[in-house]
């Protein structure tokens, strides 16, 4: 199963979910693909969908999920890391209108350079790629001590200090 999250910004993430609804119509997806989809105004027509999960169901999906695809947004691709499960991240972008600039992919990018522990993806068209190739991706990443709670939270805490190093209090 795949879970998807795209968190719960008020802008609509639709270019995600339009990409896995047609992921799944060509057959590059096979396996049941469920979603939260917030604000989306597309509606899913192959995807077991919901606008908003409780914190409870939102763990239970990414505990059961073999992969999860999330936003940008640390809150949503910490929550498979606490897992062991390397999160394949889509940042919103502000020239498609899903959030107010580009904080996002600047975010992703800066976490995948300092860190290494997710699968980005900057180009929606890229998604069935990594989705396909997700086993032997992980795998590779898995060589290094990712899974380490402690050690995640103490080098996440490293990345944050060095963005507000200077910023007064």
């Amino acid at each position: 199963m795949i879970f998807v999250t795209v968190g719960t910004h008020e802008q609509p993430f639709d270019r995600l979910i339009k990409e896995l609804d047609t992921l799944i119509e060509k057959k590059v997806i096979t396996e049941t693909v469920i979603a939260q989809i917030g604000y989306c105004n597309y509606k899913p027509k192959n995807i077991e969908w919901y606008k908003f999960l409780s914190y409870q169901e939102m763990h239970n999906f990414t505990k059961e999920a073999r992969v999860v695809i999330t936003h940008g947004g640390p809150a949503s691709f910490i929550l498979p890391l606490q897992y062991n499960k390397i999160p394949i991240v889509v940042p919103r972008k502000a020239e498609f209108n899903e959030h107010i600039n580009n904080h996002q992919v600047e975010f992703v990018k800066l976490i995948e350079r300092k860190l290494n522990n997710l699968i980005p993806i900057y180009d929606v068209e890229d998604l069935g790629e990594k989705i396909r190739n997700y086993n032997k991706l992980t795998n590779l990443m898995s060589e290094r001590s990712f899974s380490n709670n402690k050690n995640f939270n103490k080098q996440f805490k490293n990345v944050i200090d060095d963005l507000f190093k200077g910023v007064s209090k």
